[in-house]
Parts: C-alpha cells; structure tokens; sequence
C-alpha cells in the first residue's frame, strides 16, 4: 500500500509540473510549433503537443492497470494459498480490495484526463 501510495503522488506531482507547461508550449507560437520548423529541425515529430500529452497519459494509465491487475491476482493467489487460515484470508482481502481501489482511481483519471483534453482541443481549435 505504501509503494502504491508512492507511486500516485509521483505521478499526480508530474502531473501538475508537466500539463502547465506542456500547454503553455502549445500555445506559444514563437517556438515554431505552430509551423513546424522546430519539428524539422530537431528530427522530432510534427504532431500537436496535446495529442502527444493524450498518449502518454494513456500509456501510464495502461501501466497502472496492468500494476493492479497483478496487485489482484497476487491477492488471489495469496487467498487460494491461505488454506483456510483467518489471518491470511484477511491479508488477501486487504490486497484484492486495495487493487479495486486503484483500479477505480485509474478509471477516474482516465475519464478526467479524456474529457480534460478533448475540451482543450476543442477550445483551442474549435472544431
């Protein structure tokens, strides 16, 4: 529980450090973004930064499931391994439950982070 509290407050803090700038960036023409000369010039890709921000969000919200797919099945091993001893049993209830408590944050902050970008887009380009 301590390494998955760990873990959430890392990413929330990147989190905040990253999107402020990121869209910052995107905004601000006279780095060459808006053309494509900084894209040219570096080798990097010309895609818009809040589409690059949406996949990487996505691909760290796949790596926490995946975390809390073994967070579950580790608790269901544990629970089949108990053999009947009360206080195993507790302790894999414990690990079975804290793995649908994240998976339930995970859910949620795919659903903020969908609907924050799709708006952003929408209200820079309105389209």
């Amino acid at each position: 529980m301590k390494l998955f509290k760990k873990i959430s407050s890392i990413g929330a803090t990147v989190g905040l450090l990253v999107l402020p700038l990121a869209s910052r960036a995107a905004l601000d023409s006279s780095l060459g973004l808006v053309n494509g000369n900084v894209a040219s010039a570096t080798g990097l890709g010309s895609q818009d930064v809040r589409q690059t921000i949406g996949k990487i969000i996505n691909v760290a919200l796949s790596l926490l499931g995946i975390i809390v797919l073994v967070i579950i099945i580790y608790g269901g091993f544990l629970w089949m391994t108990a053999g009947g001893n009360d206080e195993k049993v507790g302790e894999a209830k414990k690990w079975i439950f804290g793995g649908i408590i994240g998976l339930v944050i995970i859910l949620s902050a795919y659903a903020i982070a969908s609907f924050v970008i799709s708006n952003l887009v929408t209200a820079t380009t309105g389209s």
